[in-house]
């Protein structure tokens, strides 16, 4: 009798293992996933680590995420290589245009002056939002949405510039990227193209005077012992992509598709909600550290808008296309 029940335990016990191994992937899928910008604990940091726990989650453990943060794989441009490439399956990216240069739209200075206008257009469905992912399909990735910050500025040290004459004699960093150093050149600025991972040198050194690529949450976390100043100019509204390769993506089942991409619009959203509050807390935690802060009014922003309008917008009908352009003229906001 003993030997019987001890049988029909080693049998009930196959029967349960050999369930759980038909049902249960043979492995499971991985995906790495990476940010050109943002370190561990950064706000781009939590958002690569919810992404990546909702991939996980939400796929039962089907599929297994590794992420990696800002110059854990590269550089700027070194990341988005591999993002097109298929090295890098899932991306946070500030968009490189060494692709294609029509990414440049998303750079394109002063398409909107208020939240209000910029979330609109950003948003699923909105007039950029729809640009975008048009551009981004075309070199193999798959445009899940923007994540944004806010609109960027200009933080300096030793003086600041609320308008073009002041800036004579300020050289600042700008991106890497057409057509940052063009913008700040129409704003009255000397400029210096530097990739992120070398700015703290550039400033350290003296190499510039400022850094013009960002929202103020960059400049009070990374430079705030190197900058007296920031003077919010407005000409960037500054956002992530959140995007996968093509590849990458086609190679998942549909269902695990639904989940990564869920995922993105999940933690999109929630940036959307959280940005402009996000902002203005980190304004607060810059003056509280001893830089000063510089809201412009309507005219200094407008003065601004119009020359950068000016000069660089003609610069990307050439870049660009004017089939963007005009599309971008006919939604701007009037000035």
């Amino acid at each position: 009798m003993a030997k019987h029940k001890l049988g029909m335990k080693s049998l009930l016990a196959g029967l349960v293992t050999a369930c759980a191994l038909m049902t249960a992937p043979l492995h499971a899928e991985t995906l790495k996933m990476a940010t050109d910008s943002g370190a561990k604990g950064s706000p781009a940091g939590d958002t690569l680590e919810r992404w990546a726990e909702l991939i996980e989650k939400n796929s039962g453990g089907d599929i297994d995420v590794k992420v990696f943060y800002q110059n854990e794989l590269g550089s700027q441009n070194e990341v988005f290589d591999l993002h097109v490439a298929g090295d890098v399956d899932v991306m946070l990216n500030w968009p490189m245009t060494s692709y294609d240069k029509r990414i440049g739209v998303i750079y394109t200075p002063y398409m909107t002056l208020s939240w209000d206008e910029a979330l609109k257009a950003y948003s699923p469905g909105g007039w950029v939002n729809n640009m975008l992912g048009d551009i981004y399909a075309d070199i193999g990735l798959k445009f899940f949405g923007p994540w944004p910050e806010g609109f960027n500025g200009v933080a300096t040290r030793g003086k600041y510039a609320t308008n073009i004459a002041e800036a004579e004699g300020l050289k600042v960093r700008t991106m890497t990227v057409f057509p940052a150093p063009q913008t700040m050149q129409a704003l009255g600025y000397q400029t210096a193209a530097i990739d992120w991972g070398e700015v703290y040198t550039a400033l350290q050194t003296g190499v510039v005077d400022g850094e013009a690529g960002n929202v103020i949450y960059w400049d009070y976390e990374y430079f705030r012992d190197q900058l007296d100043y920031y003077v919010r100019s407005k000409h960037f509204f500054m956002t992530g992509v959140l995007s996968m390769n093509a590849e990458s993506f086609e190679s998942l089942s549909e269902a695990h598709q639904k989940v990564v991409a869920d995922a993105a619009k999940e933690v999109m959203m929630q940036q959307f909600s959280a940005a402009k509050a996000q902002d203005e807390h980190y304004v607060k935690e810059a003056e509280k550290a001893g830089m000063k802060y510089f809201e412009l009014s309507d005219e200094q922003i407008k003065e601004f808008a119009r020359a950068a309008r000016e000069k660089v917008w003609p610069l990307m009908d050439a870049e660009v296309g004017t089939e963007i352009m005009d599309t971008i003229r006919g939604n701007a906001t009037q000035l």
